[in-house]
């Protein structure tokens, strides 16, 4: 049982990661279709980032820093993340573009930059090579998780990047919910024009939240290929599935940060379940991987069914913003 939810958990920081940019999006009343393109690039920018830093060691004759490398994977996995993230908040706030079909056309766009990259990448022995080694560094344990037994297995048995995603998760939840910032941001995302005449800075906020979101789940991206995968990358069509479950995972948890840390490792082990039964079959190991959509449609009907507002998506979502119009 200790196994089954640690491959769970390990699994479902990468529907974390992706979750929460898409919370952060949508809290600013974006909705963000080009999630599975954002985690593709940022699947391309940690590859890029470690890449430099194992380059670089090589070159020295010396080992690669594990600091360098966390901050590698994490600044380059953001950075590419946030600038696909920043195209799609261009079209649809300072163009004021349908969000769906600029969001649907980020995601082709970031899958085949991400795909383009990643070939040069891997094509390349060496750099393949080191992607893995990399990989292995930073996906290591706490030193001490095996002498604690189950509990060490259970909670401290994971990569730093795991743990990153839970912090993430909890002061997203405290800034979205307890402080000013994230009151003016859920005021923009339910009513721009009320949240507008009263002095917010309606754009800034909008286009905060949808970098600083994209950035976030570019790192769902980079996580899976650096410690899910370890190192090891076939196409990102697999990304782009799980950008896809990032989506309905939001729904899922209703929008809350916190609540996604919990959603994220059921959307895991649901995803994972065939694979821990032993299921061989291909159909219906692609039946069980259908499971967190089927839950996510029953959830929708529950909601439809209780119809509170606490429990619904920010009233201004997918709406474009004319300030002329207020």
């Amino acid at each position: 049982m200790v196994n089954v939810i640690t491959s769970a958990v390990l699994f479902s920081a990468v529907f974390l990661y992706g979750c929460l940019g898409e919370i952060l999006t949508e809290k600013s009343g974006h909705l963000n279709l080009g999630i599975p393109g954002i985690m593709c690039m940022g699947t391309a920018g940690g590859a890029y980032g470690v890449t430099i830093v194992m380059n670089a060691a090589d070159a020295a004759g010396a080992e690669p820093s594990y600091i360098l490398l966390l901050l590698a994977a994490l600044a380059f996995g953001f950075l590419f993340g946030a600038a696909a993230a920043a195209i799609y908040g261009f079209f649809t706030i300072t163009l004021r573009c349908n969000q769906n079909i600029s969001g649907l056309a980020l995601t082709t766009l970031g899958s085949g930059l991400a795909q383009f990259v990643m070939n040069g990448i891997t094509d390349d022995g060496i750099q393949k090579t080191n992607l893995s080694r990399a990989s292995r560094i930073l996906s290591k344990s706490l030193p001490f998780a095996n002498d604690l037994g189950w509990f060490g297995q259970l909670f401290l048995s994971y990569g730093v990047l795991v743990y990153i995603a839970i912090v993430v998760a909890i002061i997203m939840g405290i800034v979205l919910k307890r402080t000013r910032l994230g009151l003016h941001l859920r005021a923009v995302g339910e009513n721009p024009a009320t949240a507008d005449a009263v002095g917010i800075n309606v754009t800034a906020y909008k286009y905060g939240a949808v970098t600083i979101g994209g950035g976030i789940a570019g790192l769902g991206g980079m996580f899976y290929l650096l410690d899910s995968t370890k190192g090891s990358f076939e196409n990102s069509s697999t990304i782009e599935g799980f950008g896809w479950l990032c989506i309905a995972l939001v729904i899922f948890v209703l929008w809350k940060p916190n609540v996604s840390i919990l959603g994220s490792i059921l959307f895991g082990l649901l995803f994972l379940l065939g694979y821990l039964l032993g299921i061989s079959e291909p159909i219906t190991q692609n039946l069980f991987k259908m499971l967190p959509y089927v839950v996510t449609i029953i959830v929708l009907i529950v909601l439809s069914i209780i119809d509170t507002r606490e429990n619904q998506p920010p009233q201004a979502l997918g709406l474009p913003y004319f300030r002329e119009e207020r």
